[in-house]
């Protein structure tokens, strides 16, 4: 039996459990969720996640979860994609917090607001500009001395960053001013198996 996972392929959040998943080899059927178009908000999906957000994922056991860094560290609970020591496994967890409190909110907002509302440049909040470059200069550091974000090799830490990051062009930052940014894409991608973007 496959997991399901309901989820939107334009979000970056969904995606990173649809590229955890298939790294892993697991089966899944996927089922598109419009969520901009309000399809997680009815009474049969908030039976499976209350909180009305995809990614939501369906269990073999018939248990549901949701929130996709809670997803994926479940999913890759006992992998490769998991450092086996302490400090490291604690590394992921750290990239994966400040992911969701530092990175997404400012990148995905902004790809939010230019790709599906259509919002005017003059329109959108400048924070979302300011902080999202803040968060691109803080991880070009990192790279700076680092193939991958954890311990020298893919982890959790770098699907979890890389769907908002490789799409930091679609929300307006500029990727040449992070060329360890822009080389951490690629070689994700192509750890990954993906087309570059």
């Amino acid at each position: 039996m496959a997991i399901v996972i309901y989820a939107d392929e334009r979000s970056g959040n969904c995606l990173k459990v649809k590229w955890t998943a298939e790294r892993l080899g697991l089966a899944y059927d996927w089922v598109e969720v419009d969520f901009v178009a309000g399809q997680a908000r009815t009474p049969e999906f908030r039976r499976l996640n209350p909180a009305a957000q995809v990614p939501t994922v369906l269990l073999e056991d018939g248990r549901s979860l949701a929130q996709s860094n809670a997803i994926i560290l479940h999913l890759a609970r006992a992998s490769e994609l998991m450092p086996q020591d302490p400090y490291w496994q604690a590394k992921v967890l750290e990239w994966l917090f400040w992911e969701q409190s530092s990175h997404e909110p400012y990148l995905g907002m902004r790809l939010y607001h230019r790709l599906y509302r259509r919002t005017p440049e003059r329109r959108i909040p400048p924070e979302l500009k300011l902080e999202g470059e803040a968060a691109l200069a803080r991880m070009e550091s990192w790279l700076s001395g680092s193939a991958f974000l954890v311990d020298g090799r893919l982890s959790l830490a770098d699907i979890a960053l890389l769907p908002y990051t490789r799409w930091a062009p679609r929300a307006g930052f500029a990727l040449e001013r992070f060329p360890h940014v822009r080389a951490w894409v690629a070689r994700t991608e192509a750890e990954l198996g993906l087309v570059a973007d």
